[in-house]
């Protein structure tokens, strides 16, 4: 058992892996300026010089020699504790590498079915933690038309399935998409993406390969562009780490690297151990839960059109005679607006999903290699063009989750002197005393006492 240093890890990414950005095929991570922030980050966690860092980066494994903490398997409250300590001190690519937490927490109920598969999972765990490896939790598959099952798909490979099965592993085939730092990791964990029934044996397969196994190819994107100015980006010139659509094109894993192939009673429980639990371009038209998504942004939006219209209708003329919209509900329209655009946006996110993030570029669509794969995998159904889909997607990251998009969060707020000057302006405008008088009218106050009251 050895910890590495941030120059044997950065050694260890020059294995062959093929892994393209917007277009590119990357031949070295190492050296490309894509990957250099990426690279820095994951290095903060060899750091292992740093005495501070070290006292909380690592602990003492079963046989005396010093790991990762982030392979410590909990015993105590102390235990979680220097847990939740670490998570402070440790790039995301550490953090991912706790997927085999998850795998070590269900060991139990995998050895139950599989005694072999549960040696497997501490097998690899200790090859992981004893070589100071890092790892990728591989989790959720393209799903095609969400309406369907894995086996009904227009393609059966929408979810990674085993294609074939031989006295020395299986041969998986498929895609899985929003895998954070998959380039920078030297495992790829998979796990299934939800439970399985009888009728889907193949698609329930769990599995561990190094990223540089033969058939696996990465195709790269990120929040932010290679070398920010840290100065006016303290956070993404800093942090920014690529996520990977990670292709398995008829990839052979070894039986000792298997935990799961087609035991479809454990599939849910390994999706389980992650916490595991976008609309018609998805087969989602039907779905009870999006329906009740878009009833909500349809009422958002014709509160602002009422509004507007209302406005418009019940129009005020100056004394020279022009005529302007309502100004009690104009201001009341950009209250509703501006209260409420965020909480849509987040309704428009949870309906389209991770995609608006990881969607890989259109040099990747153009790129013959990357694009078949991109083609394949993002595959519906048969009425959904995949650059349609790919262009819906961009346009919700470009005005929700980009540079205008950002822009926008904060302009929603602020035009017009933020949500307070709105306030200001209704009380102002608002016809208060009309109100007072209709409220003691109600609760019976005669008129009289009514002026006595104001």
């Amino acid at each position: 058992m050895a910890l590495k240093t941030p120059a044997e890890y950065v050694e260890s990414l020059r294995d062959g892996r093929v892994t393209y950005w917007d277009g590119e095929r990357i031949d070295d991570i190492t050296t490309h300026p894509k990957f250099k922030t990426p690279i820095a980050v994951a290095c903060g966690d060899y750091d292992y010089a740093n005495p501070v860092r070290r006292e909380v980066m690592t602990y003492l494994a079963e046989d005396g020699e010093p790991a990762h903490r982030v392979f410590q398997i909990p015993r105590s409250e102390a235990d979680l504790n220097r847990r939740v300590e670490l998570m402070g001190d440790m790039s995301i690519v550490g953090g991912v590498t706790g997927v085999f937490m998850a795998l070590m927490s269900v060991k139990d109920a995998v050895a139950e079915v599989n005694p072999q598969y549960a040696a497997n999972i501490e097998r690899m765990y200790r090859h992981v933690r004893d070589n100071d490896l890092r790892a990728a939790e591989v989790i959720t598959d393209p799903k095609g038309d969400r309406s369907r099952r894995a086996h009904e798909q227009d393609d059966p490979d929408l979810y990674v399935r085993i294609v074939r099965r031989t006295d020395e592993g299986i041969v998986v085939r498929g895609a899985k998409l929003h895998i954070t730092a998959a380039s920078l990791v030297h495992e790829l964990v998979v796990m299934p993406t939800k439970g399985m029934r009888q009728d889907e044996t193949d698609y329930a397969v769990s599995f561990s390969v190094p990223v540089n196994a033969k058939g696996v190819s990465i195709i790269n994107r990120s929040f932010a562009a290679p070398e920010l100015n840290a100065f006016d980006y303290p956070a993404s010139g800093h942090h920014s780490m690529p996520e990977g659509f990670v292709v398995f094109d008829d990839v052979f894993v070894p039986w000792e690297r298997v935990f799961l192939a087609g035991e479809v009673q454990l599939a849910s429980r390994l999706a389980q151990a992650l916490g595991l639990w976008e609309t018609e371009m998805q087969g989602k038209e039907r779905d009870a839960i999006c329906q009740n998504t878009i009833a909500e942004l349809i009422c958002y939006a014709e509160m602002l059109r009422m509004g507007l219209d209302y406005a418009c209708r019940n129009y005020q003329t100056t004394p020279s005679g022009m005529i302007h919209p309502n100004a009690l509900a104009i201001n009341a329209a950009k209250y509703y607006y501006a209260a409420n655009y965020h909480d849509a946006v987040k309704r428009l996110h949870d309906l389209a999903g991770g995609l608006v993030l990881t969607l890989p570029s259109e040099a990747d669509l153009r790129n013959e290699a990357s694009g078949r794969y991109i083609r394949k995998y993002l595959h519906t159904k048969a009425s959904v063009d995949v650059e349609t889909r790919m262009r819906v997607y961009n346009l919700i990251r470009d005005l929700t989750a980009d540079a205008y998009g950002g822009w926008h969060l904060v302009v929603a707020l602020q035009a017009g002197g933020g949500l307070s000057a709105q306030r200001v302006m209704m009380n102002r405008i608002y016809d208060m005393a009309g109100a007072k008088a209709t409220a003691l009218a109600a609760a019976g106050v005669p008129p009289a006492q009514s002026l006595a009251a104001e």
